[in-house]
């Protein structure tokens, strides 16, 4: 077994731990990044993303991401009911505005820009445990790419390893500690070969259910509507899936194209019981997840980083523990906005299992509520767009 000894070890690889690599070396602070999948598996696993502003001015201050040249800027979504399109104005609302990049892009940036500064990054490397949180120095025990045990001794573990995270338990004392809801429908997501449909992302409330008409670059097109979580991928023609889309989305005609992807997305929430441990952490999927329809994941695991590196800096670089006791009860408040903004969305826009004649014109009012009123819109998207980052339990969320 090779032991080696770092001062941060974060499990995971994703955006969380990549960016988390960064903020702490800009403040001195070396780590190791430890991740099960090799560099090829990472960047090829394709993810939506919708980043918030406040995500995108943060990876701008990494050499080499390419968000803001790359994605594309969105002013606004359009939220279509009762067979009528009604735009959100972002700046017009809140000055702030949302880019289309998709989370493996991201990805990609980020493993380049830490590999070229020569972060400690170890792909193939399956952890296997995490034990002695308790103490001063913590250990973090796994298995190299070639089958060389290996152990590093830290100062603080972070787990930032994704929903299925194997720090989770040392944190909240089993894998699946914490509050966790399942919605009663999905997401049939397809990937098809034609041009954007509309210049925004809309989302759409039908008597058939929702759909959601999203983009991924001016060749290749993602968009879903609502199911049944055990609907078989396959059990429908290209177009059967092309009929229903267009149903759902009246008013507007899709661009049609070839699908080559097609996969069934369960809606899940979950907030882990506990975040901190003694010397380990939990940030991002490993912490909390979220419906995608507020397009929360990737912008709240960054918000978590950001609070996370600020603490770790102030009590391993200079001895001041206030940030990183306050680290949980501090992410939790914008967590649970974001796990709010995320269901609002959902069940505004999705038609539950069985729902009434009364639950489908209540829906139908909330949503003129948001549409006709200055208050309602600017709340959309301030919550879209993202809160503003917090860096200390005194910041203002906004």
């Amino acid at each position: 077994m090779t032991v080696e000894r770092t001062r941060v070890a974060i499990v995971g690889a994703g955006p969380a731990g990549l960016l988390l690599s960064h903020l702490l070396a800009e403040a001195g602070i070396d780590s190791v990044v430890l991740d099960t999948r090799s560099r090829t598996d990472i960047e090829s696993t394709i993810r939506a993303g919708i980043l918030e502003q406040g995500t995108v001015e943060l990876l701008d201050q990494i050499p080499g991401t390419r968000a803001r040249t790359v994605g594309h800027r969105h002013d606004g979504i359009e939220l279509r009911f009762a067979g009528e399109g009604h735009r959100i104005d972002f700046p017009g609302l809140v000055g702030r505005s949302v880019w289309l990049y998709p989370q493996h892009e991201v990805l990609t940036d980020l493993i380049a820009a830490r590999l070229a500064a020569g972060q400690d990054l170890r792909f193939g490397a399956t952890v296997t445990g995490v034990l002695e949180t308790e103490t001063e120095l913590p250990r973090v025990t796994g298995v190299a790419a070639d089958g060389t045990p290996f152990e590093f001794i830290a100062d603080f573990v972070v787990g930032a390893d994704g929903s299925r995270s194997v720090v989770r338990p040392t944190v909240t004392g089993s894998p699946s500690g914490g509050h966790f809801r399942e919605y009663p429908f999905a997401w049939f997501g397809i990937l098809c070969e034609a041009p954007p449909s509309a210049d925004e992302l809309i989302y759409s409330n039908s008597p058939e259910g929702f759909a959601l008409i999203s983009q991924r670059s001016e060749t290749v097109q993602r968009m879903y509507f609502q199911c049944d979580p055990d609907t078989d991928v396959a059990a429908m023609s290209e177009a059967q899936l092309w009929d229903t889309l267009q149903a759902r989305v009246p008013g507007t005609t899709l661009a049609e194209g070839p699908i080559f992807q097609r996969d069934v997305l369960r809606f899940r929430s979950f907030v882990a019981h506990e975040l901190r441990r003694g010397r380990t952490a939990l940030v991002g999927d490993a912490a909390h997840t979220v419906p995608p329809t507020g397009a929360k994941g990737m912008n709240l695991a960054i918000a978590d980083v950001v609070l996370l590196a600020r603490a770790l800096e102030d009590w391993l670089g200079r001895g001041r523990t206030e940030l990183i006791d306050a680290y949980a009860d501090t992410a939790l408040q914008r967590i649970w906005k974001a796990q709010h903004f995320s269901w609002w969305m959902t069940s505004m826009l999705h038609a539950a299992p069985g729902a009434s004649e009364f639950d489908r014109q209540r829906q139908l009012g909330e949503l003129r509520s948001v549409v006709e009123s200055d208050a309602g819109r600017r709340y959309l998207a301030e919550a879209y767009t993202g809160w503003p980052l917090q860096t200390s339990p005194t910041a203002a969320l906004g």
